[in-house]
């Protein structure tokens, strides 16, 4: 179509040339005489309108008269124009918003602001653009094998096999991988344990704050128990040391257990998928969030009954940590006892602890006091990294993993007491 998309409709000869003039207002009514008016402010630019019509198109009718007024200081030009056909309709708004033009072939919207787009044309954006992906502003856009080879290359670094496979198949997001490249670039022992250690790479690819949270966990519970050990044991803690020794590595383990079971992990690449019951079984686990309350994101979703499962199973791994770890502790502890016994008796020495007992109890301790109290902490620290505060002053989240740590370890430390001596253990 030629001219505003009605040729084979209007019939005009003649050429309209406005010089020196501002378009502020045009308008088609769909009537058999049909006028279209554009008010006209004085001497602003040239504008020249067209309306044109195809050479084999017959003439139907001519072109009215012209009446050109002036109104207080402004001029408008009126010409009539008569429209054939019942049909077909055009308008153009009223100066705000651009132009609107309607036809039974499908004409489209011109907007200002955006692009148009109708019925049988092209259609066009509103001007907000398109929603991004959460995890694509989180995490960065999904980078291909050849974007990530080049950057780390750039880097003079080596990806481990199955992120080497991820990007091969599936691709890496660019935060995690730039996030992993300047650790493995860190200093000894840092960055060998992130090339050789993928535990640890995939938990401070999710949570760079990992290190920090075992780092305060230990340093809490180590002072904490060296401050109820030198009570506890009074004028006899340096002759009974390696007790507290033993004690001490013993917490230093289940520390790093209880934080490191419970923290989120970078997924790479794809699941495996493994046939038989013990496949089956790795695929459920797999499926299962870290802990309770981890946060979900697109592609990893997790539902109510995973998050209960989750509670269970980590009473479980917790338990058997806990049990195992008594069964070192303790029977490092009572070798010590029996062998300075066997070379000095006293009469004040108290009877050697139950082993299996005590470590009995250490795991059915940290299978349910600890699991619960861990989970919760989990929650809350997610909680306030992810509150616009935290995320604009960060240690704000930092001063709070510290105070939260520091009073379950206190309130975790009086429990246990009454645990052992409800259990008979001490």
């Amino acid at each position: 179509m030629s001219g505003f998309g009605l040729s084979h409709l209007v019939n005009v000869k003649n050429e309209v040339v406005l010089r020196k003039l501002w378009i502020q207002d045009l308008s088609f009514d769909k009537n058999s005489s049909s006028r279209f008016v554009f008010p006209v402010k004085k001497k602003q630019r040239l504008v020249t309108l067209s309306l044109s019509q195809q050479p084999e198109a017959e003439p139907q009718s001519g072109v009215a008269t012209s009446i050109v007024t002036k109104e207080s200081g402004e001029s408008s030009i009126r010409k009539e124009v008569r429209i054939l056909g019942s049909d077909v309709g055009a308008k153009i708004d009223d100066g705000n918003s651009g132009g609107f033009f309607n036809g039974n072939s499908g004409n489209g919207k011109v907007n200002n602001g955006g692009g148009g787009g109708g019925d049988g044309g092209g259609a066009g954006g509103d001007g907000d653009g398109e929603k991004r992906d959460p995890e694509e502003e989180e995490f960065g856009p999904v980078m291909k094998f050849e974007e990530v080879m080049k950057e780390t290359e750039a880097r003079g670094a080596t990806l481990p096999s199955d992120m080497l496979e991820a990007a091969k198949s599936v691709g890496i997001r660019k935060l995690l991988l730039l996030r992993y490249l300047d650790l493995q670039g860190s200093s000894w022992p840092m960055g060998f344990a992130m090339r050789s250690w993928g535990m640890l790479r995939n938990r401070m690819l999710a949570d760079p704050s990992f290190l920090f949270k075992i780092g305060t966990e230990i340093v809490i519970d180590s002072c904490c128990a060296t401050l109820a050990e030198v009570q506890k044991r009074g004028k006899d803690f340096w002759a009974e040391f390696e007790l507290y020794v033993a004690d001490l590595l013993v917490g230093v383990v289940v520390n790093i257990a209880l934080v490191g079971m419970l923290a989120p992990y970078a997924r790479i690449g794809q699941p495996s998928i493994s046939k038989g019951f013990l496949g089956r079984m790795q695929n459920a686990y797999g499926s299962l969030p870290s802990s309770v309350f981890e946060a979900e994101r697109p592609g990893c979703r997790f539902t109510v009954k995973q998050r209960i499962a989750t509670y269970f199973y980590k009473g479980v791994l917790y338990g058997s940590v806990g049990f195992a770890c008594g069964v070192i502790g303790q029977g490092i502890a009572n070798l010590i006892m029996t062998a300075k016994r066997s070379m000095k008796k006293s009469e004040e020495d108290i009877p050697v602890p139950p082993l299996l007992k005590s470590a009995a109890l250490w795991g059915v301790f940290l299978a349910v006091s600890s699991n619960t109290r861990y989970q919760i902490i989990n929650g809350l620290e997610q909680l306030v990294e992810a509150s616009p505060l935290a995320k604009q002053v960060p240690p704000v989240a930092m001063a709070f993993t510290v105070g939260v740590r520091f009073a379950n370890n206190i309130y975790g430390g009086m429990q246990f007491v009454d645990w052992a001596r409800w259990s008979g253990v001490q």
